[in-house]
């Protein structure tokens, strides 16, 4: 029988492979790695060189870089959509002015068109009637008509009577900073209505604004932010001239209650009311209206007028 001797400590065998790697991770506790780049890093402090940046440094400048480049794409393309928009606007509004005033050319042409037929329609029936006694009263009661329904012109002296809008703030912004103008500081078509009434009832015999001539069936009103008169646009300042004796007229339409309370509504809003007598003042001819006629009923059926007494 043979005995067997246990190998002595520390010499091979499992566990001496095993206190070799855990002696090895003791002594060396830093990644060598990172045991070169401390050593690189040590080396260039000592020779004087600047330090260079991490890698998370360059990651985050970088990103700032990117960030920055992202930030300027955006505000150029939000720019370039803007200034085609305005642009776009701009074409539309200009195709529109355009359009508006080549209809004003139009519309005035014809005017004066319609000005001249009306005035050689008015010769030959003057030389037609003018051969009889009974065709000069009818065209004397034709002239007075005519003078009645403001298809005359008219020049004389007279009363001008000028409205305009209250005066922007000194320190509005008119680009988009400001807020709105008070609606209560602009001409509304009531205070047209209100002079012209008053001028009316002061004894003016022919009224016009900004060169619209009033008649029986001329309307004075508001169309968006337009005044109309006879359906055609005035702009401020408002010129209201009147045809009448000056002196009268100015004194009969300053006692008027309405014009009082016409200038006490300026003062307060900043509104411009001005008067003054003129020696000539030139108001034109009206459009002739369109008349349509009533003919009264002579009377009711009976179920009809049963139902209006409640029967």
């Amino acid at each position: 029988m043979t005995a067997t001797r246990p190998a002595p400590r520390g010499t091979g065998g499992p566990r001496s492979m095993g206190a070799s790697l855990l002696d090895q991770v003791l002594a060396e506790t830093l990644d060598p790695a990172y045991a070169r780049a401390a050593e690189a890093r040590a080396a260039r402090a000592a020779a004087g060189e600047p330090p260079r940046p991490g890698r998370r440094a360059r990651l985050a400048s970088a990103a700032v870089a990117l960030t920055m480049v992202g930030a300027g794409l955006l505000a150029a393309v939000t720019y370039d959509q803007a200034a085609s928009g305005a642009q776009g606007r701009e074409d539309v509004r200009a195709a529109l002015v355009g359009e508006i005033e080549a209809q004003s050319d139009s519309t005035d042409a014809l005017a004066a068109e319609l000005e001249a037929l009306r005035a050689q329609t008015a010769e030959a029936r003057d030389a037609a009637l003018a051969a009889s006694s009974e065709g000069q009263r009818a065209i004397e009661d034709l002239d007075a008509a005519e003078q009645a329904a403001g298809l005359v012109a008219v020049t004389g002296p007279g009363l001008l009577v000028t409205l305009a809008n209250a005066e922007a703030e000194a320190d509005a912004d008119p680009v988009g900073g400001a807020a709105e103008q008070d609606s209560r500081g602009r001409v509304q078509d009531g205070d047209l209505q209100l002079v012209v009434n008053a001028l009316w009832a002061s004894g003016a015999e022919a009224i016009a604004i900004d060169g619209q001539r009033l008649g029986p069936t001329t309307a004075i009103r508001f169309a968006g932010e337009a005044v109309l008169v006879d359906f055609r646009p005035v702009a401020n300042p408002y010129e209201i001239s009147a045809i009448g004796d000056p002196d009268e007229l100015r004194s009969r339409f300053l006692a008027s209650p309405e014009v009082g309370a016409l200038a006490a509504i300026s003062e307060s809003f900043g509104l411009r009311f001005d008067f003054a007598q003129e020696d000539e003042l030139s108001v034109p001819a009206g459009g002739v209206p369109e008349l349509r006629s009533a003919v009264p009923f002579a009377g009711q059926p009976a179920e009809a007028a049963a139902t209006a007494t409640g029967g």
